[in-house]
């Protein structure tokens, strides 16, 4: 059994899934890790092979992504019979691992054994409703409020704040690269904030303004209190009291109406709707289990995807080759998200707009690829309508970096097209 984990400076957070990933039960002689450093200047491969002799560091002069990264730990699969994939944001147990052993060894027709996979907090449900106003000028959004910082207790949790429902999705910031973009509201709007569990949060605080001042509410459970928003950025506070709950971060991957991966259950919270085992679609690279048969048949990552639908496509490419992907609920692993990258960064932005179109056009029908392509201009077209045009109209200064990543990543989308169908042509092949 080989566990393998990559490292690209995550730090101490690395080196904890190295000592999770250690204290698996499993049977000691026949259970190897193994940490991919992809050219890290943390220090981390040096503190591992320091402090775990008996774990196998490979160094990549260069940082391969996600992709490349992982490929140095499937190769020499001669004397292995599983390998597991399991991402340095991952909090494992060490009773994770038999559940999907078991799955595989159970029906030799299964390639890979997802677990389910927990946000790594409990969270908070907030309710926000607020009066609306609308822009004009190229603006024709409801505009409710502004939330721009949450704190429990005093500590800065914005960037792991679940901004659920009713809100109108990321905009520019002046800050280069912000790990968590403030939102607009609509009237009402659903968010969830982190509490670490074993605790319970004594105080909740929201940052918020309007385009001008408003009065709006939030509640959670039982409890509301009346918010005065101003027209200027502000901590209020908000109620703290309710039961926090647990948020399905994955149960399996499926494939979406438009042709997309999507993780079956994202941001449910968990009632044990997801407690049967079945058969998906595909996996998710936060956890997975994978038979060395599979990897035989299949193949390894496509490191032209680099970072991001890289999993997804090595699903679709095993599905398309008969082989099965089992979810499977007993086996509980707990994920950081987006602990490394940040889910709003502009690198994510390019790579999962340009891998998504990818894959696409390597697995699935012309025309649902070309829709997705002609969808993308289209989404273009209208961040740039609101960031650019309507604030040019308003006399503000265009905030174009939302428009710019997704240009890059359309871009980056045709300069890899005709190497992704030769792919697709050889899979037919």
């Amino acid at each position: 059994m080989r566990l393998v984990t990559l490292n690209y400076n995550g730090g101490d957070l690395t080196i904890d899934c190295v000592a999770r990933l250690r204290a698996t039960q499993w049977p000691r002689d026949r259970l190897r890790v193994v940490l991919i450093d992809n050219a890290s200047t943390d220090g981390v491969a040096d503190t591992v092979a320091a402090q775990w002799p008996d774990v196998e560091v490979i160094r990549s002069a260069t940082n391969l992504g996600f992709a490349g990264g992982m490929n140095l730990g499937l190769a020499s699969l001669e004397q292995v019979e599983h390998v597991a994939l399991v991402n340095n944001d991952v909090l494992v147990t060490p009773g994770w691992l038999a559940p999907l052993a078991a799955a595989l060894d159970g029906d030799p027709g299964i390639g890979a054994a997802s677990p389910k996979i927990l946000f790594s907090t409990r969270f908070v449900e907030i309710e926000l409703e607020s009066p609306t106003s609308r822009r004009g000028r190229g603006d024709r959004r409801d505009l409710g409020i502004r939330v721009s910082g949450a704190r429990v207790d005093g500590r800065d949790v914005m960037e792991h704040t679940q901004l659920v429902d009713g809100f109108w999705g990321p905009e520019p910031s002046p800050d280069p690269d912000p790990r968590a973009p403030a939102q607009w509201t609509r009237r009402r709007a659903l968010l969830r904030v982190p509490v670490e569990r074993g605790t319970a949060a004594t105080s909740i605080e929201l940052r918020l303004h309007g385009d001008s001042p408003r009065r709006a509410t939030a509640r959670a459970g039982e409890a509301t209190v009346s918010l005065d928003v101003g027209a200027s950025p502000a901590w209020h506070p908000v109620p703290a009291s309710d039961p926090a709950v647990e948020v399905l971060n994955s149960a399996g991957v499926m494939v979406t109406a438009d042709g997309f991966g999507a993780d079956r259950g994202y941001l449910e919270v968990d009632t044990g709707q997801f407690d049967e085992p079945t058969d998906v679609f595909g996996w998710s690279g936060a956890t997975v289990l994978l038979a060395a048969r599979y990897l035989a048949d299949v193949g390894m990552f496509d490191e032209r995807l680099f970072l991001y639908y890289e999993d997804f496509e090595l699903s679709w490419r095993g599905h398309q080759r008969g082989w099965r992907t089992r979810y499977v609920p007993e086996s509980v692993v707990r994920h950081i998200h987006s602990a490394t990258i940040g889910e709003h960064s502009a690198m994510a932005r390019y790579q999962n707009e340009r891998n998504r179109l990818l894959v696409l056009a390597r697995h699935g029908s012309p025309g649902t690829a070309a829709r997705a392509a002609g969808r993308s201009l289209l989404v273009t077209a209208s961040y740039a309508r609101r960031d650019v045009v309507s604030r040019m109209l308003r006399g503000q200064r265009p905030r174009a970096t939302i428009v710019e990543d997704r240009v890059r990543a359309f871009g980056g989308y045709v300069g890899g097209l005709p190497s992704m169908l030769r792919s697709r042509r050889r899979d037919r092949r």
